[in-house]
Parts: C-alpha cells; sequence; structure tokens
C-alpha cells in the first residue's frame, strides 16, 4: 500500500533581511522543499527584495496573506512589522511567529493582538530567539520569583548604530562597559535590534518592569553572550549562551535564526501527525 503523502506546512516570511534570508537557506534542502513551503515574503517595497525563494509571491499589503491558504506567518522584520502585519497574520493563518518581540512592550498592540488571535482561533507564538532555558524560567514561575537578571554582553561593533554611542567611545574601549542598567521594557524600547530578547526572559518569568538587564560592550569577545540570573521560590538558575553573530547583521545571532526554524520545523512535523 502506497501512503498518501501529506501537504506542505504553507509559510508567509514577513521581512526579507538576514534573519529570514538565513531561514530560508536553511529550509532550502530537497527535503525540507517537499515538507515546507515558503509561500510568500511580506516587505515594504518589492524594490528592496531579490533572491526570494522560487515560488514565493512577493507581497506589500496585509491584505494579500488572504486567499494564500497559510499554516503560519513567520515574522523577522523589526517591531514596526508586528504592528502592521500582525492582526492580518492571525486572522489569515492559524499561528504568527514573532521575532521582534520587542513590539510586546506596546501594552495597546498586545491587547490587539490577543483579541484578534481569540476572536480568530489562532495562536501566537513567542519563539526563545538566542536565548535557552527560557522554558525553565517559565516553570520556575509557577512558583514566586524574586529576581531576574539579563546580561547581554556584546562586541563593541553590534552596538553601533544604537544610543550606546552617545556614551561610550565604541571604537576606544579595551575593556568591558556596562553602558544601560534598567528594565527589560526600557531596554527593548531603547535597542530594539539589540536588547529585542530580553523581552522573551520578562514575559517567561516576573514580567516586563521588574526583570532588570544589563547591557555590556565588551571588547575582548566575538560572541553575542546571554548571562541569565534567575532565584526565587524554585531555587537558583544561572545560564550563559554564547550565540555567533548572524552573517550580515551583527547586532543579532545566528541562534535567532535557528530558533524560528525549529518553530517552522515544530509546526511541519504536526502536520504528519
Amino acid at each position: 500500500m502506497t501512503s498518501r503523502r501529506r501537504k506542505p506546512l504553507r509559510v508567509a516570511l514577513i521581512g526579507w533581511g538576514a534573519i529570514n534570508r538565513r531561514v530560508a537557506e536553511l529550509l532550502s534542502s530537497a527535503q525540507e522543499a517537499r515538507d515546507i513551503a515558503i509561500v510568500a515574503i511580506g516587505v515594504r517595497s518589492i524594490a528592496r527584495a531579490d533572491d526570494i525563494p522560487a515560488g514565493a509571491e512577493l507581497v506589500t499589503d496585509p491584505e494579500q496573506l488572504a486567499g494564500l491558504d497559510l499554516d503560519l506567518v513567520v515574522e523577522a522584520a523589526g517591531r514596526v512589522a508586528v504592528a502592521v502585519w500582525g492582526e492580518a497574520a492571525l486572522r489569515f493563518a492559524p499561528a504568527f511567529a514573532i521575532a521582534s518581540a520587542s513590539a510586546l512592550t506596546d501594552a495597546a498592540l498586545l491587547d490587539r493582538l490577543l483579541a484578534t488571535a481569540e476572536t480568530c482561533g489562532s495562536q501566537i507564538l513567542l519563539p526563545p530567539g538566542a536565548l535557552a532555558g527560557v522554558d525553565a524560567i517559565a516553570a520556575a514561575s509557577a512558583l514566586p520569583l524574586d529576581e531576574v537578571v539579563h546580561s547581554i554582553v556584546k562586541p563593541p561593533a553590534a552596538w553601533r548604530g544604537t544610543p550606546a554611542e552617545e556614551t561610550v567611545a565604541l571604537d576606544a574601549l579595551s575593556a568591558p562597559v556596562t553602558f544601560f542598567t534598567g528594565s527589560a521594557r526600557e531596554a527593548a524600547v531603547r535597542f530594539p535590534q539589540n536588547a529585542n530578547v530580553a523581552v522573551i526572559s520578562a514575559l517567561a518569568g516576573i514580567g516586563l518592569d521588574r526583570t532588570r538587564v544589563e547591557l555590556v560592550a565588551d571588547p575582548g569577545i566575538a560572541a553575542n553572550c546571554h548571562r541569565l540570573s534567575v532565584c526565587g521560590a524554585f531555587g537558583r538558575l544561572n545560564l550563559t549562551i554564547e550565540n555567533r553573530p548572524l552573517a550580515g547583521n551583527p547586532k543579532s545571532s545566528e541562534m535567532a535564526a535557528l530558533s524560528l526554524v525549529r518553530a517552522i520545523r515544530n509546526k511541519s512535523a504536526l502536520l504528519s501527525q
């Protein structure tokens, strides 16, 4: 007896920058192509999108997601894109994965997304991005947590083009400098490309305003590092992850793209069950 071949997972990628290009590259093997179809790329301008996957349609209007029979929409285009594409993604697909978690510091936007998801029976996915241990923080939060500290340590080049340049001479550093200490909400608002991931650790634990974030420029490292320190009724957790910077975007990490690939593969696996 010949088994019936299931249809591929139909995915729309919002954004065609370094992260989603890497996602598409990692999903480009022959086996992945049979199981996962990238059917649309959402961008602000068609003129800026090149080398898109074969068979993918370029769309510039969120309403164009209608009629594509989507299984999943994956955003990696910056916090503004979540506001522009999010509600349509939740209306026209059963799941919407958000890479630009800093957008969720906007309480009004978060409320709209949650309301749309509830109305449409769709799901908001928040992949762990460049982090590890998010599941442990979420589990630990079932009991009272006393403190969550998230230190983000990156080479000076990763902080160029950010408000860090207003307080630190990045090219002249000879030792690590902590140039920001504050809440996860403040960090994500002021440094949305670099501290985006702090929203994930905050939402998993004690929230955006109680989670403390430290941002560090360190000329002695080449990796993008995250150091999590959590203590509470469960005990204590200390974790460090050193991520290779993403080619083409040193502000982000290879793990950010890998996290989205895993989310897509997990959804694909559900179709085969």
